[in-house]
């Protein structure tokens, strides 16, 4: 299964569960429109706590990930269909501001640091099984 959470992580499981969906968004494991599991069926499946899953359903179809659709049930959102772009940009800003922060720590250069990204990019690609272009 795609999706998996370790209670014994100190990332909190909801996070888990958001972070593991925006993965297997950005990877095509979930494709746009595909249906996810219900809060009641992803709890059960998982041993969690509904509330678990209910709080990163919610924190997901905040940023624009799924979407619910009442009385048919949640599905990936469409691409185009993504929320609060400006919002989401200046989080992202401040992601990478806290990776400089720590590259700064680690004494790497900004040729080291991008070389790093690069590579780390490279190396999603291959796990996509995509040269990346």
């Amino acid at each position: 299964m795609w999706l998996r959470v370790d209670p014994r992580r100190s990332k909190p499981l909801y996070q888990q569960i958001v972070d593991a969906v925006k993965e297997a968004v950005a990877k095509k494991v979930l494709e746009e429109g595909e249906r996810l599991p219900s809060v009641r069926e992803l709890a059960a499946s998982m041993t969690l706590n509904p509330n678990t899953v209910a709080k990163a359903y919610q924190e997901l179809e905040r940023a624009g990930v799924i979407e619910v659709i009442r009385g048919r049930g949640t599905f990936v959102a469409a691409l185009g269909a993504k929320k609060d772009h400006a919002r989401r940009l200046a989080a992202m800003q401040e992601l990478i501001k806290q990776v400089w922060i720590e590259a700064q720590h680690l004494q790497m250069s900004h040729d080291d640091l991008l070389s790093f990204v690069q590579h780390t990019i490279a190396e999603w690609d291959r796990e996509k099984g995509r040269d990346g272009k």
